[in-house]
């Protein structure tokens, strides 16, 4: 297996055992979108900067990791250097002590075996340039300072910390019951959702890293780069109302693969969520044989893939930016709480619950086609981080490749988890272009009934935006530019 891919495999492991953690517990702060997408970039720009001290022409992010000798840049070298860049940024963004067992042990046991298995001896912190684990440790040490100083208010398990601090300006509303009158006093502003959790608790969850603009990017000038100029539908315009209708309308004329085209990309708690998604298709890439007319195909070499990775893991970081500056500023209303504000009081077609298919119902107990313990994600709607991840990594991988050609695809096996009466069997959903990945990942937000058409298609502009000067910036470090 390519070495980097290995390394991402125990990654994706850590990120999605967060969501399993209890909700007791603050260190779910760690795998909200944002935190993860921040994680993955520190994960790869440590690796690439061990990496880049035994390339003869690419130059660090970070200064610390000086270019070594001639006779010191073999392959062994690289694998240890990388190996151990991998394993101190993950330690420190998923410390094994924060989970519980057996996870814990088993999740250490994966960290030292990958190390052993190069020749390195896990807990080595020398800082000799002369040999690869120390010149690994000076690019993790100047990553980690860095990173630990960027706003992202790590040291305090991701809290908010911007002045003024975040409130939202609606009171909560339990997801399962039919919305009170007075639920929205302000209509076109985000409502923290209350419900049941798979373990049975109810929750309310608070906005997920609403300073999350602030935090130190990668390749754009600051969060505010790529705001959208253009604010999202009034409350009180004919543009609001037309953009429920066509929610509704959509979740009522749902077709199966429509359903699983919004589970599939759903990417919840305990999933990798869409940066970690977004990073399986970069090993799809790094592992796929050649193919005809593909200027960058077959399997990539450590050089190739790290190169590959950092590009990628930075312009999801850059998007988390960027989408999270547009949530916060922008505060906009969730369909849920949009649906059920204009339709109170009044009979609607929607979903009716698992099993219940489209039924006359309630205005203001409109429900979107999503599992029960996680009706909408705890965030304001405009943009869609997904659409912005997604297209982000598309515009990495399509320009690193040389190509839009992708050739990947997923078989339905399993149940529907919002409707596991559903019959799916059989169901495949394929992807001739990486941009055809990202569109759907953006469409299927609103089969799921979470976000308006407006906020995708413009998460999709931001993702471009930041796949573009992320790939640009990376490109100039590797290539010495």
């Amino acid at each position: 297996m390519n070495l980097i891919v290995a390394w991402n495999n125990v990654a994706l492991e850590a990120i999605r055992a967060l969501g399993k953690l209890p909700f007791t517990s603050r260190d779910r702060e760690r795998g909200g979108p944002p935190q993860v997408a921040r994680s993955l970039g520190v994960i790869y720009t440590t690796v690439y900067d061990a990496w880049a001290a035994y390339d003869d022409v690419a130059k660090p992010l970070h200064s610390g990791t000086p270019r070594r000798p001639a006779a010191q840049r073999t392959e062994a070298n690289r694998r240890k250097a990388v190996s151990q860049a991998a394993y101190r940024a993950l330690i420190d963004q998923f410390p094994p002590a924060i989970y519980p067992e057996p996870f814990r042990t088993a999740y250490t046991a994966l960290l030292n075996n990958h190390l052993l298995v190069e020749g390195v001896t896990p807990g080595d912190s020398n800082t000799n340039a002369n040999n690869p684990v120390g010149v690994a440790n000076l690019a993790a040490n100047a990553v980690l300072a860095f990173r630990h100083a960027d706003n992202a208010n790590q040291a305090n398990l991701y809290a908010d910390n911007s002045t003024p601090a975040y409130a939202t300006v609606n009171p909560s509303m339990v997801a399962a019951l039919p919305a009170p009158h007075d639920s929205t006093p302000h209509p076109g502003r985000w409502q923290a959702l209350s419900y049941l959790t798979v373990d049975h608790e109810l929750k309310t969850p608070r906005f997920i890293a609403p300073h999350w603009g602030g935090v130190a990017p990668f390749a754009m000038a600051n969060g505010q780069q790529f705001r959208p100029v253009t604010p999202p539908q009034h409350p009180l315009s004919q543009g609001f109302l037309d953009q429920a209708r066509y929610v509704m309308d959509v979740q009522v004329r749902l077709t199966a693969e429509q359903k699983v085209t919004a589970e599939y990309w759903a990417d919840g708690p305990k999933s990798e969520l869409p940066p970690g998604h977004w990073t399986e298709f970069a090993a799809f890439v790094a592992e796929r044989p050649a193919l005809t007319g593909l200027p960058q195909s077959g399997a990539l070499d450590l050089g190739q893939t790290v190169r590959l990775y950092f590009a990628l893991a930075n312009a999801i970081l850059d998007a988390s930016i960027a989408t999270w500056d547009a949530k916060r500023h922008f505060d906009y209303v969730r369909p849920v709480t949009a649906i059920r504000h204009l339709f109170r009081g009044k009979r609607v077609q929607g979903w009716a619950g698992p099993g219940r298919g489209v039924q006359d119902i309630a205005g203001e107990a409109w429900l979107p086609f999503q599992v029960p313990t996680f009706p909408t994600p705890p965030f304001s709607e405009f943009t869609s981080g997904h659409s912005a991840f997604s297209m982000a990594a598309a515009t990495v991988l399509r320009q690193f490749t040389g190509s839009d050609r992708f050739g990947f695809f997923y078989a339905q096996t399993e149940a529907l988890k919002a409707d596991p009466g559903e019959d799916v069997g059989g169901i495949i959903l394929s992807w001739p272009t990486f941009t055809a990945a990202a569109r759907e990942a953006g469409e299927s937000r609103l089969y799921g009934g979470i976000h308006f058409y407006e906020g995708n298609v413009v998460g999709l502009d931001i993702g471009e935006k930041c796949g573009n000067a992320a790939f640009a910036k990376a490109q100039g470090l590797w290539t010495g530019a």
